[in-house]
Parts: structure tokens; C-alpha cells; sequence
């Protein structure tokens, strides 16, 4: 048995099962029945005390057989506040009672127990469920790291030399347990890239637990990263564990870190110096192990220089610094990262794999990439859902960034010596070998008439590609092969 009041070091693989009973019997028969089965059994002979219990993250718990009838605060109220308060929101939980109703039975399955058992209790029917609970909590946290493996098996995908650098490094810094700052684009993956830290680490198998900075208001940042206690501030109606504690032993990762406020700022680095961290409104100081891995799309050293961002902070996390690269750095990669996207696509959606038709790769590679890997996802998508069995460069949407005019001005009353305007072909002038070809005049009257459609419509090239009866992207091919320019 585990001494509630002490600070246990535990095996990952050994998991704990927590007793509440006020009867010391059920308590020790429990006990002895579970620790013959390898179990690592704690007690606690109140609701009070358990929910203590639970709220340390030293002490990480794997199951908890509750009973319904207990003195001060009842099992089916502790059950409540154990989801409400998000206070391990997935534990499993076997209840157990001796005089309980239907009607509690049935609001404590509804509540989320896993069981329901009556006193007198059978052995073999509590190890059945205590096993069997345990294993598909621990099943639903596996499809959910795999599914994460998953995501980044066909997103980091990349044979340039960008990509072997950063995997490169990856695997270096992985092991350790040094600080990363993540830097890189928006879109670029650092969110895939802190997975793949914690993956390949020794805390693979704890809590990764990831925030966004930038989508919590200031008011709240505190409250989430390290908690809070019961009425501490308005609307804290309960206790909460902070993200720091959930990822007690894993890996916390926050993402857009530079939006940090500057009171938080200072309880992160207390946090990374000496593993504490304190609740809101609390005294208590709880010591968390976690390795934490930070990410911005902005330059960190110039908020230090105007004074957004702790520099003792920034040092602290920049122990190892990894720069992502944008897609355009690495262009080389979109057919390997497209042709991913669209297998991927296809068998979630349950459509027949398409092909791409190699022009597709060509003109993917012309473009800019402002959004990055997650652009080129949404543009890939979008061009399977309107493709049939082959991508055609027709399926692809409009690059929103291209520009083919380069902003230049355009005179509209331009005109040539003649008088005539200047995008009128040239007049069908010379004697024999003098005269144009067929193919050069046809090209040339295409041009011009390309070229007064776009004047025409105000430069806009898919109402001028509408009259001419021709496809968008098409047309934007024809205006850079003929190199048509907005000053003419």
C-alpha cells in the first residue's frame, strides 16, 4: 500500500489504482486482491482526500475504484466535480456500493464510470473490469499517438537538404532534455516538428500537452498553464490542474509563445528553473517535471529589444534553436508532400486514388507559398474534390498571391507611331521573304487580342478569361509566354 502523503517514484509500466472506501476492510481486501495482481494500489478513505490525491501530478494515477456512500463530499458529487473540474477528465472509474439505488447506478455510468459493482464485492468480476478498464484508456491514448505519428509521417515529409538538416537535428535533441525554441513560418509544421521531439525522447510514452499563447486571453493564461483553486477569481468554481501539471513527466509545448504575457512570463521561467509552479489563488507549491518545447513565427530577439519578452526567458528557451524552412526553400519537395496530401485524401474520403498530372508539379513549384505545407494542403484538397481520375492544372485554384502584371502602370490611351493602339498587331506590310509567317501573325493577333480584352476588363484576368472562352490558369500561361505587361 502507498502512503498518500509521500511523494511515491513509480514505474511508467506499473499501473496505480486508487481505493476510496471509508471501510478500512474493503479498503485492505481491495488492496490485497490488487496487489496479487501486480497492481501498485494508493488509499483514501474520503472523497476530499482522493481528490488531493489526484490533483498532485507527482502522483499519477491509472484507475480509481470509488465508493458511492462516503462521509463529507459523496462518490457520485466527487465524480461530478472529477469531470467537471477537469481534474483528469479521462480517468477511469469503477464504482462500488452497498446500498446504492438504479437511479445511482445509471447517473454514474452517465457521469463517465467505466463500472458499476454492489457490495459484497467479487473478486474475479473487479479484476476483469479494473483490467479491462485500464487497457482501453491506455488503448484510446495509443490510436491517439498514433494518429499523431500519423499526422506526421505524411506532413514532415522531405528529401532537400533543408529537410535532411532539420530531421538531422531532430534526432539529435531529441534524447536530451534541452529546451527547444521552434522558429519558422506560419504553416511551416513546428507544431509537427515538437511531436517528433517528443516522440523520439524517453518521455514518449508521457503526456504531450500543447497551447496556443496566442488564442488564450491574458486575463486567463495564468489560470491555464498553472492552474487554479475554488473561487479565486469570478467564475473559478472549482479547482483546475494547469498545463504544467498535466504534463507532468512529458513534453509541453507552446506554440506562438511570443504572445505571452509578461506576468506569465515570469512564472514559466520559475517553472523551467526550478521544476515549481503555483496555482491561482493558491500558496501550495506543487514541483512538475516537464521538458518544454516553445514555438514562434516572429523574431524573438527584437521583442527582448523592445521589451514584449523576457531576455532571461528567451535564453532559457533558446538552448537549442530549430528553424523550420518555408516551402519555398525547398521546393524539390512539393511532389513528394502533394502526391502524400492526395493518397491521404482519398482514403479518408473513401474516393478511388488519383493520379497528378506532372504539369500540376511544375506549376505548384512557380508558386510563392506565403501559407506554406498547410496552403499547399488546402490547395491539393481542393483540387482533388473538383478532379476526376487525373489532377490536371485546370483542377488547381487560382494562386491568390500571383501578380503578372508586376503592379505596373498602364496608360490607357497608348498608341503606337502610327496612331494606331498599341495593342493592335502589326499591319500586314513587306514584299516575299519580308511578310511574317502564318504561325507569327496568328500569334501575334492572338496576343493583341488577348491584350484588349484585358484592357478592356480592367486587367482582370478571370472576367477577360470568361470572353475569351478559355481556362483561368490557361490564360495566365499565355499572358507569361507572350509577356504581356500592364505599361503596354
Amino acid at each position: 500500500m502507498v502512503d498518500a502523503h509521500h511523494d511515491p517514484v513509480r514505474l511508467v509500466s506499473t499501473p496505480v489504482v486508487l481505493v476510496v472506501d471509508d471501510e478500512r476492510n474493503i479498503r485492505r481486501t481491495l488492496q490485497m486482491v490488487l496487489e496479487g495482481e501486480g497492481y501498485q494500489v494508493m488509499e483514501a478513505e474520503s472523497a476530499e482526500q482522493a481528490l488531493d490525491i489526484l490533483s498532485r501530478p507527482e502522483q499519477p494515477v491509472d484507475l480509481m475504484v470509488l465508493d458511492l456512500k462516503l462521509p463529507g463530499i459523496d462518490g457520485l458529487t466527487a465524480l461530478e466535480r472529477l469531470r467537471a473540474e477537469d481534474l483528469t477528465r479521462d480517468l477511469p472509474v469503477v464504482v462500488i456500493s452497498g446500498h446504492a439505488t438504479v437511479h445511482d447506478a445509471v447517473k454514474a455510468i452517465k457521469l463517465g464510470a467505466s463500472d458499476f459493482f454492489e457490495k459484497p464485492l467479487n473478486r474475479e468480476r473487479i479484476l476483469v473490469s479494473v483490467r479491462n478498464s485500464i487497457t482501453t484508456a491506455r488503448l484510446s491514448r495509443t490510436v491517439e499517438q498514433m494518429r499523431s505519428e500519423l499526422e506526421v509521417r505524411f506532413e514532415m515529409i522531405g528529401t532537400s537538404l533543408p529537410m535532411q538538416k532539420l530531421f538531422e537535428e531532430i534526432e539529435k535533441v531529441a534524447p536530451t532534455k534541452a529546451s527547444v525554441l521552434i522558429t519558422g513560418e506560419s504553416g511551416t509544421g513546428k507544431e509537427l516538428v515538437s511531436r517528433a521531439i517528443h516522440r523520439l525522447s524517453p518521455r514518449k510514452d508521457r503526456p504531450f500537452v500543447k497551447v496556443n499563447c496566442a488564442a488564450i486571453p491574458r486575463e486567463l493564461i495564468e489560470s491555464e498553464l498553472f492552474g487554479h483553486e475554488r473561487g479565486s477569481f469570478t467564475g473559478a468554481q472549482g479547482r483546475k490542474r494547469g498545463l504544467f501539471e498535466q504534463a507532468h513527466g512529458g513534453t509541453l509545448f507552446l506554440d506562438e509563445i511570443a504572445d505571452m504575457d509578461l506576468a506569465a512570463q515570469s512564472k514559466v521561467l520559475r517553472a523551467l528553473q526550478n521544476g515549481e509552479v503555483v496555482r491561482v489563488g493558491s500558496e501550495h507549491v506543487l514541483h512538475v517535471d516537464v521538458r518544454v518545447l516553445a514555438a514562434t513565427n516572429r523574431e524573438l530577439s527584437k521583442a527582448v529589444q523592445t521589451g514584449s519578452f523576457r531576455e532571461d526567458l528567451y535564453f532559457r528557451l533558446d538552448v537549442f534553436p530549430i528553424r523550420v524552412p518555408a516551402l519555398r526553400e525547398r521546393s524539390g519537395d512539393i511532389r513528394l508532400i502533394a502526391e502524400a496530401f492526395v493518397r491521404t485524401f482519398c482514403a479518408e474520403n473513401g474516393l478511388r486514388p488519383k493520379k497528378i498530372d506532372p504539369a500540376v508539379f511544375s506549376t505548384l513549384e512557380q508558386r510563392k507559398w506565403p501559407g506554406n505545407v498547410r496552403e499547399l494542403k488546402n490547395v491539393v484538397e481542393r483540387a482533388a474534390i473538383l478532379s476526376s481520375d487525373i489532377i490536371t492544372v485546370a483542377d488547381l485554384p487560382e494562386d491568390p498571391h500571383e501578380n503578372p502584371f508586376e503592379d505596373e502602370p498602364f496608360a490607357a490611351s497608348a498608341t503606337s507611331g502610327d496612331g494606331r493602339p498599341s495593342y493592335l498587331p502589326p499591319a500586314l506590310t513587306g514584299n516575299g521573304d519580308n511578310r511574317p509567317t502564318l504561325r507569327e501573325y496568328r500569334d501575334a493577333l492572338e496576343r493583341s487580342y488577348i491584350l484588349e480584352t484585358l484592357v478592356l476588363h480592367d486587367w482582370n484576368v478571370s472576367k477577360a478569361a470568361v470572353v475569351l472562352g478559355v481556362e483561368r490558369t490557361n490564360l495566365h500561361k499565355k499572358i507569361r509566354g507572350y509577356g504581356i505587361k500592364r505599361r503596354e
